[in-house]
């Protein structure tokens, strides 16, 4: 059975026309490379996808091969004016930024598992062992983290436990302080109720004074004890 032709138009829809990029541009760059090989030929290839992503490929330097093409028709077309170098430089090097930042974005689409249409079984398979050593890479900064959180918190528990410990120890210095000091007031007020127990001196008691100081004589006289207290009764 004859296989279909497929007709050479634009393809409308969006994934069969990425798909059918990818495949295509694949097998035109086999072609070119074994061109070259077979025939010791000098092949270069550019293409520019429908987003303006670069791709190319030539078997030896594409600036000599460019530098010969236009040598060669130097007499059938104008040679394009060369611009200045810094400009090319920096045109050059915003093609590699816009390319890098393109390839960069489409793969973290695949790792999200989009845009993945296009790829064979070989690209798949490179694209899960990325996945794995991703996935291997983020749970071992889990656990490293994890592990440091733990660590933190039980040396500041150890730090609690310690002050814990200190303050208690304040406190039973605090209280044994505190039961001094009340017995000492204890001791203090009985002191005071025992002197203020001892009865004052009557107004006829021949030790109480006669006024409110005492003469030399009374004091005299108070230190000689009264005959009363040496003489004997008489039988």
């Amino acid at each position: 059975m004859a296989r279909e032709k497929i007709k050479i138009e634009k393809i409308d829809k969006l994934t069969a026309r990425q798909v059918t990029f990818s495949k295509r541009r694949r097998g035109l760059i086999k072609k070119a490379r074994e061109l070259s090989v077979l025939c010791d030929a000098d092949v270069s290839l550019i293409i520019f996808s429908a987003k303006g992503k670069l791709h190319d490929f030539s078997s030896s330097s594409m600036e000599d091969t460019l530098t010969r093409y236009y040598g060669h028709h130097s007499n059938k077309v104008e040679k394009p004016v060369r611009p200045c170098v810094a400009l090319e430089i920096e045109n050059t090097n915003w093609k590699m930024l816009c390319n890098e930042v393109y390839d960069q974005a489409h793969e973290l689409r695949q790792m999200k598992g989009e845009d993945l249409e296009g790829l064979d079984v070989e690209e798949l398979e490179q694209l899960e062992k990325k996945l794995e050593a991703g996935l291997s890479l983020v749970i071992k900064t889990k656990e490293e983290r994890t592990w440091n959180e733990i660590n933190k918190l039980q040396r500041e528990e150890a730090q609690l436990i310690k002050e814990n410990k200190q303050l208690k120890q304040e406190m039973k210095m605090i209280l044994h302080r505190g039961k001094l000091v009340t017995v000492n007031s204890e001791l203090v007020n009985n002191v005071s109720i025992g002197s203020s127990s001892i009865p004052p001196l009557d107004d006829d008691s021949p030790y109480a004074p006669s006024s409110g100081f005492l003469s030399e004589a009374e004091v005299l006289d108070r230190r000689q004890p009264t005959g009363a207290f040496f003489c004997k009764q008489s039988t």
